[in-house]
């Protein structure tokens, strides 16, 4: 059951300008750190004397206490209001890169971005959760779009942003710059989006399947990003692996026995959220492994300088800004599932073009129209799949739908940056070797390829419905009576709080 449509925003409407910024400030600040981190570490190595040890944990840091609570975050914002949870982390996110910013040695780094991991937790899943839940069923395809292409460009302009405030200042500033970011997004927030909950989320939290979702996902990250430096014999990459799949096991066993789980069971019963999330780990395995590959192999076999090789990839960014929310719009007209089948095959063909990317390529008669391809694959399959699977999975459960989602998606780019090196024949001074990282560029190429018309395939099973809008006929089954945890009013499932500004003054 939907929240009454008087309570959500329509597209092109002022409140929905304001709710797509507020989220798109949100997570695009998440994404644009993810890569500024990356061009800061030279400095950061240099100014602490750190090992690479010490380099690889600020980094790891980060992706192990996002992973270990991206599920959990999203339980807490359905129960305790999605709105409330992503301010949350909106503000843990910008206090803990005022300590990254500040710290002193490489330890105090650490510490201070696995508490920014945190913040990446709490507001990642809630971005994808409160558009779901605040504009109508029918703008919410082309809405997720919208944030899909304006997110993305974050994660594009990371490289080029951050050599840009590492030379102004410090590499303290590609930290600090996160805090006037923080305070516009919290600014918006308040004033644009609306309140959401799940309100027959009832009873205890399910403490126990937290504490094992967030082993489970903490152990199997912790393997994944300590596989390859250290070896995967390594006994605290194994011990991180065993533990990571037992916690998950028991964590499946303990949602199908607990009666109010982090993540109902319920969700993996409709076949169209297991095929769109199984899309979504074949399709970022296969992007994680182009994008981790693509700018060493500019650097190293091209003779490309860093701020090149990370404007390479400005085409793709760009067709993603400008088309991403058409597309999104597209799927809601026709069904998505034959977007979700070309999309990948459009990336597969964008990979095999990118194995012509070889000493000596032209960029404007290789590079660029391999780039296109493949940015027009991502237009056509990047938001109607994440439109799919929330669609798929009642309203009331958008923030674990987003959170199982993001999880999926990060695992298959993590295994990708883990298990393709060495699965092409890459070892550490084959990095260096233009002709021995040409054969493992291109042997790769082909690996992903095949990734994304195995994701193409899966599509094939996708219900072609899922984005149609819900027209009910009749009367409409009474809701259970209960109580919003967020206002202690008795409202439908999904009950929608507006914002504080525009809520009606009870004395009027």
């Amino acid at each position: 059951m939907t929240s009454p449509a008087g309570d959500q925003v329509r597209w092109g409407s002022p409140a929905a300008r304001g709710v797509l910024t507020a989220t798109i400030l949100g997570s695009g600040m998440a994404f644009l750190d993810g890569t500024v981190v990356n061009i800061a570490l030279p400095r950061i190595g240099a100014e602490f004397d750190a090992s690479v040890s010490g380099l690889q944990w600020i980094v790891d840091g980060y992706l192990l206490s996002l992973a270990a609570l991206i599920l959990v975050a999203g339980s807490l914002g359905d129960r305790f209001g999605r709105r409330r949870v992503y301010l949350v982390g909106v503000v843990w996110f910008g206090a803990a890169s005022v300590l990254c910013g500040v710290a002193a040695n490489t330890g105090m780094l650490v510490l201070a971005r696995v508490l920014q991991g945190v913040g990446g937790a709490l507001l990642t899943p809630g971005a994808l959760a409160i558009i779901q839940s605040a504009f109508v069923r029918g703008d919410r395809a082309r809405a997720i779009g919208a944030w899909s292409g304006l997110g993305g460009i974050a994660s594009a302009l990371g490289p080029l942003v951050g050599g840009l405030l590492v030379q102004a200042w410090s590499w303290r500033l590609a930290f600090l710059v996160n805090v006037p970011l923080a305070v516009l997004c919290v600014w918006f927030t308040r004033r644009y989006v609306p309140e959401s909950c799940d309100r027959t989320a009832g009873g205890r939290p399910d403490v126990i399947g937290s504490v094992l979702g967030a082993l489970g996902l903490a152990g199997l990250t912790a393997a994944l990003v300590e596989g390859p430096p250290r070896g995967w014999g390594d006994p605290l990459v194994a011990a991180s692996l065993v533990v990571g799949v037992a916690a998950l096991a028991a964590f499946v066993v303990a949602q199908r026995r607990q009666r109010d789980p982090l993540v109902p069971p319920g969700l993996f019963a409709d076949r169209t959220f297991v095929l769109a999330n199984a899309l979504t780990f074949v399709v970022y395995a296969a992007l994680g492994g182009v994008m981790m590959l693509f700018v060493l192999q500019l650097q190293t076999s091209l003779s490309y300088s860093p701020t090149a090789a990370g404007m390479a990839a400005l085409p793709m960014s760009l067709l993603m800004l400008l088309f991403s929310a058409r597309s999104g719009k597209a799927a809601q007209r026709f069904g998505p599932r034959w977007f979700l089948v070309v999309g990948p095959m459009v990336l597969a063909a964008g990979m095999a073009l990118l194995t012509l990317v070889t000493p000596g390529a032209s960029y404007w008669l290789v590079v660029l129209p391999a780039m296109v391809v493949f940015g027009l694959g991502l237009v056509t399959v990047v938001a109607p799949v994440t439109a799919t699977v929330l669609a798929a999975a009642d309203d009331r459960h958008a923030g674990v739908a987003s959170g199982v989602n993001n999880a999926i998606a990060r695992t298959g780019g993590l295994l990708a940056v883990a298990v393709l090196p060495a699965a092409v024949g890459l070892s550490g001074e084959a990095y260096v070797d233009p002709t021995a990282l040409t054969s493992s560029w291109q042997s790769a190429m082909w690996l992903c390829a095949g990734l994304a018309v195995v994701g193409g395939l899966l599509a094939l099973g996708v219900r072609n419905d899922v984005l149609t809008p819900v027209v009910e006929e009749g009367p409409a089954e009474a809701p259970r009576p209960g109580e919003c945890v967020q206002c202690g009013i008795v409202d439908p499932p999904t009950h929608v709080v507006p914002p504080r500004e525009t809520r009606a003054d009870p004395a009027a």
